[in-house]
């Protein structure tokens, strides 16, 4: 190899995204599209907003600086044809947000795709970091450095914040009807120990059939459910008033809960009925991952405090 190949190798973005996957990208991608609202937000905020050249309708913040970036579809059915044709030089999708088929589609027409699944809250930010040198950014160059950094330490003051208080023990439902909530085994639950409190089902894991989620019909054993997510359970009322949880958290996203299901969480003998602790919020707070992570730490620490 020559010495001008070599000089050339050693510019190569090298990087390993979360399925185990290495990607050379030989520059600085220019074009890039985010299937994930999270990474999106996270892109704009490293300095990459020209670089957007596609994002998914979910991809709505920062308000005012995706407005004008074309729309491929949503994080389950993206437009993999409109992708493609938009000749990106890197797709950032999300093993959990995106579908297995629309990653392997687009990495078979030969497209470069970053592929996360970050499941605490420091992973998000070593994704955070991972994109910047995707990008090409050094950690000497802004806005890149100041955004990482600063992340890591409010990441740290949460930490300490929180240290040696007593948990508030929470119930965070994502989805209504079914029922759904969330194990220890995912990144909201993580949101919830650094913001001071204490997931209610952090051991409840998921049952198959649906009737043994739901506590109707016998689980089928662990061999035949090998391979399957189980951080998402499916409860029941009953179960969320043997928890006695100290505080319900309604975010707007998966669901937008509303008033009417805070209505039925207030019905409830548990103590946060009776402390008036049930408490619509902002989904991206719990739940979006990067840059955007640490920026919702005090408006949910200062709920759970408020429920004490």
């Amino acid at each position: 190899m020559s010495v001008r190949a070599i000089h050339a190798a050693m510019r190569f973005i090298k990087i390993t995204d979360d399925r185990g996957m290495k990607l050379v990208l030989r520059e600085p991608p220019a074009r890039i599209v985010s299937l994930v609202p999270s990474d999106t937000y996270s892109l704009v905020r490293l300095g990459a907003r020209d670089r957007l050249v596609g994002r998914t309708r979910y991809c709505v913040a920062p308000v005012g600086d995706v407005e004008g970036i074309e729309i491929v579809g949503g994080t389950k059915d993206a437009d993999v044809a409109r992708i493609a044709a938009l000749e990106p030089d890197l797709v950032i999708a999300n093993q959990e947000e995106n579908t297995r088929e629309d990653i392997l589609r687009l990495s078979s027409l030969g497209v470069p795709v970053l592929v996360s699944f970050p499941q605490r809250v420091a992973a998000g930010l070593a994704h955070l970091a991972r994109l910047a040198r995707a990008l090409g950014l050094g950690q000497g160059e802004e806005p890149a450095r100041s955004l990482v950094a600063s992340a890591y330490h409010a990441q740290r003051a949460a930490e300490a914040a929180v240290a040696g208080r007593p948990r508030v023990r929470t119930f965070l439902p994502i989805w209504m009807d079914p029922l759904m909530t969330i194990h220890a085994s995912t990144f909201t639950s993580d949101v919830l120990a650094l913001a001071g409190a204490e997931n209610a089902f952090s051991d409840r894991e998921r049952r198959y059939p649906l009737a043994a989620d739901v506590g109707s019909g016998v689980p089928l054993p662990a061999d035949r459910v090998a391979g399957r997510d189980v951080r998402y359970p499916r409860v029941t009322l009953d179960e969320v008033v043997a928890r006695a949880p100290e505080l319900v958290l309604l975010p707007d996203e998966p669901h937008a809960f509303t008033e009417a299901d805070a209505a039925v969480f207030r019905g409830l003998d548990i103590p946060a009925a009776k402390t008036g602790a049930v408490v619509l919020c902002d989904g991206k707070d719990l739940m979006w991952y990067g840059a955007r992570s640490v920026e919702g730490l005090d408006r949910l620490r200062a709920i759970v405090d408020a429920a004490r």
